[in-house]
């Protein structure tokens, strides 16, 4: 929002545009008054008249402020000429930015898919604009490497991109070769290269081949851009971390390994109406994922606005901590599970989870959940299968529980035991019996701490 920093300085003087970064990436240009200027829903009504959208872009669209250093979305109250001109403040709270970072940093303001919008919803809109906003979004997120895909989906989706930006499917125009240079448009980053794919590589057909049997079988001239722009994101729904917002990260390594070195792995944390998910943002895989039914969730260690530990629990030299707790077993015995997260945005990741459960979000009943095919076991291809790719890695969509290092205890009457011995104490294990601390569980929507006066809704 350029300019607006000055803007603010100025008594009387009104603010000039903002400029408001649409999903495509063009820019529009939103006049403002004096400060404090317009509120975020004051301007999102404005964006629907000049972008003559339906009155559901409303409740699907929201207005975000985002940098390299933070992104938030806008309560319908905010005004973001105020929250520009506090945003050094809110980089020293909720980033590790230095301060050479943060001055130089400046947010952007952008329409982007409201999180509290549910799936079930996005199905049933019909205009076209609006599923054309949400569908460049998806595609963005996407070719940003954000969401974890596996090869034959996300070929599955490029065809799709390639049917709504080339027109249908021409077998003598559209080749191999001519969709090579869309590659990095089309596809979403792969995780980095292993020796064994290496070799492999020879019999897996490669990129630009999968795009072009997919655009090859994408729906013909009578698909209306409407209908294209609703399967593209029905595809994008079994994504994990799709519609959700994401916070960055670390969390323990497990100790072990031919170093025997442990230390923290940076993680992306995505919160959404269904539940919690860690993501390994350099292999593109799902770590962990939770429904809110299957886990309890405590704030640990945030600093409260008047630069007080919250808390008994909370140490200033160590980051804020997510503790994320769910059921598992060892050696074949059931177990409580804890995770820590250690983020410089904790707060708002329990602010966010908080105001998820009170909207009543939770993942529908087991019955009704569809297994993706990623996760389907699959037959083993015969040996002379020409082409069949060797299935030794599972899906990027699948949780990889063995690569987190939680802290697994059982209750043993009314006290926890750990049943490995700890690496250090931790103010957890010392409270006895089920109603001991803030630490409470959410299964029946029921209260958690969290920072509910956090900027993240």
């Amino acid at each position: 929002m350029d300019g607006e920093g000055e803007a603010e300085g100025e008594g009387g003087a009104s603010a000039p545009p903002a400029l408001l970064y649409l999903p495509d990436g063009s820019a529009l240009p939103l006049p403002l008054e004096p400060p404090p200027g317009p509120t975020a829903a004051e301007l999102l009504r404005r964006l629907q008249g000049a972008l003559r959208l339906p009155p559901a872009a409303g409740d699907a669209l929201a207005l975000w402020l985002g940098s390299e250093l933070l992104e938030v979305q806008l309560k319908p109250r905010h005004r973001p000429l105020r929250l520009v001109r506090h945003w050094p403040e809110l980089l020293l709270r909720f980033s590790l930015g230095s301060p050479a970072a943060i001055a130089q940093d400046e947010p952007c303001l952008q329409l982007r898919r409201n999180v509290f919008f549910p799936k079930s919803r996005e199905l049933e809109l019909q205009e076209e604009e609006l599923l054309r906003l949400l569908y460049e979004e998806a595609r963005e997120q996407l070719r940003g490497g954000r969401y974890p895909v596996d090869p034959p989906e996300a070929a599955e989706l490029g065809g799709l991109s390639c049917r709504l930006r080339l027109g249908p499917f021409e077998p003598g125009r559209h080749t191999e070769l001519s969709l090579r240079p869309l590659l990095g448009e089309l596809l979403p980053p792969g995780p980095p290269a292993r020796w064994g794919a290496l070799f492999r590589r020879s019999r897996e057909p490669g990129p630009a081949q999968r795009l072009l049997e997919a655009f090859a079988h994408a729906p013909g001239p009578e698909a209306p851009p409407a209908g294209l722009y609703r399967d593209f994101l029905r595809r994008c729904h079994a994504l994990p971390g799709y519609g959700c917002a994401f916070f960055p990260g670390a969390i323990e390594r497990p100790s072990g390994g031919l170093l025997g070195r442990g230390g923290l792995r940076p993680v992306s944390v995505a919160v959404g109406l269904e539940g919690v998910t860690i993501i390994d943002p350099r292999q593109k895989h799902v770590l962990l994922s939770l429904t809110y039914p299957e886990l309890c969730w405590e704030l640990v260690g945030a600093v409260g606005q008047d630069g007080d530990p919250a808390g008994q629990d909370g140490d200033p030299a160590e980051p804020p901590q997510l503790w994320l707790e769910f059921d598992g077993d060892h050696e074949g015995a059931p177990v409580n599970r804890l995770l820590r997260v250690f983020s410089p945005q904790a707060e708002l990741m329990s602010a966010l989870i908080e105001c998820c459960i009170e909207l009543g979000g939770a993942a529908p009943p087991p019955e009704e959940q569809a297994t993706p095919p990623a996760a389907e076991a699959t037959p083993p291809e015969p040996a002379g299968a020409r082409g069949a790719p060797l299935r030794r890695q599972q899906s990027v969509t699948r949780p990889r529980l063995q690569r987190l290092a939680t802290i697994d205890y059982v209750r043993d009457g009314q006290e926890l035991r750990r049943v490995k011995p700890p690496r250090r104490s931790v103010s957890f294990f010392s409270r006895g019996g089920a109603g001991g601390g803030s630490y409470s569980p959410v299964a029946g929507g029921t209260g958690g701490t969290g920072g509910t006066g956090s900027e993240q809704g």
